[in-house]
C-alpha cells in the first residue's frame, strides 16, 4: 500500500504549500496539494465551491480528494485546513506522520493579509480565525506526530524543524 512520507496539516495560511514543496525537495520525493486536486476536478477555485454550493458540499469534496490521496501518493501532502473536521480522515490519517503546522492570529494577519480569497474569514477575519483555531487545535494536535511552530520562522527554518522533528534525512 502507498503512503505518505509526511502529511502536512494547519490552518489556512500556514504555509503548507511552500512548506511541503520544500520538505519534499529535501527528501528527493513528490508533492501533492489536496487543495490543488479539489480545484483540478472541480474546475473552480475553493472559494467559488463555498459560494456555489455551501460548506457541506465542499467537505465532502475535499474527504474524497483527502481519502483518495493517502492512499495513491508517497512523498509529502498536505491538507487543506478544515480536512481535518472530518472523522473519518482523522482516522485514516492514525498511523501517518502527520506534522501540523501552528502558527499565532497575529501571524495569520501579515500571512494572509486575511483575504476574500479565504471564504470562512469573509466577515471580522481576526475573529473567524481565533474561533476555528479554537474549534479546531486540538484536532489538529490530536493526529500530529509532531506540532512544529511556524511564527518568526522562514520556510526553510520550519522545513528544517518539521525534519528533525520527525527524524528524517535528506535525500
Amino acid at each position: 500500500m502507498t503512503a505518505p512520507q509526511v502529511v502536512l496539516v494547519g490552518p489556512m495560511g500556514v504555509g503548507k504549500s511552500t512548506v511541503g514543496q520544500l520538505l519534499a525537495e529535501r527528501l528527493g520525493v513528490g508533492y501533492r496539494d489536496t487543495d490543488d486536486d479539489i480545484v483540478a476536478e472541480q474546475g473552480r477555485t475553493i472559494a467559488e465551491i463555498f459560494v456555489d454550493e455551501g460548506e457541506p458540499v465542499f467537505r465532502a469534496i475535499e474527504k474524497r480528494a483527502v481519502h483518495k490521496a493517502l492512499a495513491e501518493h508517497d512523498g509529502v501532502l498536505a491538507l487543506g485546513g478544515g480536512s481535518i473536521l472530518d472523522e473519518d480522515t482523522r482516522a485514516l490519517l492514525a498511523g501517518h506522520r502527520v506534522v501540523y503546522l501552528s502558527m499565532d492570529v497575529e501571524e495569520a494577519v501579515q500571512r494572509t493579509g486575511l483575504n476574500a480569497a479565504r471564504p470562512l474569514l469573509a466577515v471580522n477575519p481576526r475573529k473567524q480565525w481565533r474561533e476555528l483555531m479554537e474549534a479546531r487545535r486540538h484536532l489538529y494536535e490530536g493526529i500530529a506526530t509532531a506540532v512544529v511552530p511556524t511564527d518568526g520562522r522562514t520556510p526553510e527554518e520550519v522545513t528544517q524543524a518539521a525534519l528533525d522533528a520527525l527524524e528524517l534525512k535528506e535525500a
